[in-house]
């Protein structure tokens, strides 16, 4: 790539991410139902087709960090050891990311804001919903992958569907702690501490396939 492609890129990459600013602060204070993309475009100072250009849906203005989940869970299997258990590599992965305080294991009064407008909004959860699905078939695809199974292996499903269950329900009870005014240090391992007993319970329903 080219300096001025690679320029290019990064003036694109920072007008995606004034953009989703935007919109995340103006959905947050007024209820994404009640924001119209026309508003965030004249707040954001560029056009509604720009807006659709980035985001191709309302949705995708507030739930802007689905690719970079999509990446995170990639990269941490295209670095993994040789020979190592899918398992372990989820395992190293929700430490990572709770010891760096990443957005997807942070638990702050913005977070706690930002899944109240989702509970508020029938249109976010909606999306929310078909995230988790995704996310589920992603990760699916990642595991059978890193073991050269079929992408189709019942296995892989299986793990897969336990594993976002299990970040899905360590992220709500870790967002409940924070809300009780519990310490960010004591949050952080509760949702530690349910992500490593779900991880353990689900290695034992899978032992004797490769996943464990």
């Amino acid at each position: 790539m080219s300096n001025r492609d690679g320029l290019r890129e990064r003036k694109k990459e920072a007008t995606r991410q004034a953009i989703s600013d935007v919109a995340t602060e103006l959905f947050v204070a007024r209820g994404f139902d009640n924001v119209s993309v026309a508003e965030i475009a004249e707040a954001a100072e560029v056009s509604r087709m720009t807006v659709f250009n980035y985001f191709p849906r309302k949705e995708d203005l507030f739930f802007d960090r689905e690719e970079e989940s999509r990446q995170i869970l990639k990269a941490a299997f295209a670095e993994r050891p040789s020979g190592e258990a899918p398992l372990i590599t989820l395992r190293r992965l929700v430490q990572r990311l709770a010891d760096r305080a990443h957005p997807f294991a942070k638990f702050t009064d913005a977070t706690a804001k930002f899944w109240r407008t989702v509970a508020e909004s029938p249109a976010l959860s909606a999306r929310a919903r078909e995230m988790r699905d995704e996310l589920i078939d992603d990760l699916a695809t990642v595991l059978a992958g890193a073991i050269k199974r079929p992408l189709a292996d019942a296995d892989a499903r299986l793990a897969a569907s336990m594993v976002v269950t299990a970040v899905t329900v360590a992220y709500a009870e870790g967002l409940r702690e924070h809300k009780a005014r519990r310490s960010a240090a004591s949050t952080r391992e509760t949702f530690l501490q349910i992500m490593e007993r779900s991880l353990s319970g689900i290695a034992i329903m899978l032992k004797g396939t490769p996943y464990a």
